[in-house]
């Protein structure tokens, strides 16, 4: 029998229908679903200290289970000593288990270890579907060891759906769970 994650499950037998439900799709194919999720940290400091990159790319290699990728400078800017191609960031983007498995482990262990969590902010919708949301702490993470960490760094979180609007998307996000500030707080 085949692993299937516990946020995927619950999409194919849940969320499908309450969305079809709710905007009267005339196919189950025009459903929205989540494609992928990019995680982003910036180094900015790396430009003095080179080990930063290393810790970055380990820390969020942990975070996501997956290896993470350098992201180097394309121009060159005195202001902040870059050089071009420089090492500048890491990014990491999840598809499948491993996307679903993030997803679940994000909405149910690391937001609620958020100090004064009150819900994530329903305003960061691009327009087309996509949300981003900011992560200030990456050590909410249950898979960083706090005795490890040298720095708290923050984090960018892209969920990346085939939703046309930010309302499809918004209820795609709600039906699997994520936790939205409610209107009257």
């Amino acid at each position: 029998m085949k692993y299937t994650p516990r946020l995927l499950k619950k999409y194919n037998e849940e969320v499908i229908p309450a969305l079809n439900e709710q905007f009267q799709y005339g196919n189950m194919m025009k459903v929205p679903k989540l494609q992928k999720i990019c995680i982003n940290q910036g180094v900015g400091a790396a430009t003095q200290d080179k080990k930063l990159i290393d810790v970055a790319v380990e820390e969020i290699s942990q975070i996501a289970g997956q290896k993470a990728v350098v992201v180097k400078a394309k121009k060159s800017v005195s202001n902040f000593k870059l050089r071009e191609g420089m090492p500048i960031g890491v990014r990491v983007t999840l598809r499948q288990e491993k996307m679903w498995e993030f997803m679940d482990r994000l909405i149910a262990v690391a937001l609620p270890r958020v100090r004064d969590f009150r819900g994530i902010n329903d305003k960061s919708f691009d327009g087309r579907g996509n949300y981003s949301m900011g992560v200030t702490e990456h050590i909410i993470f249950p898979e960083i060891d706090l005795d490890k960490v040298s720095r708290i760094t923050g984090m960018d979180i892209t969920f990346v759906t085939t939703a046309k609007t930010d309302a499809e998307a918004m209820a795609l996000l709600k039906a699997l769970g994520m936790p939205f500030k409610s209107k009257n707080q």
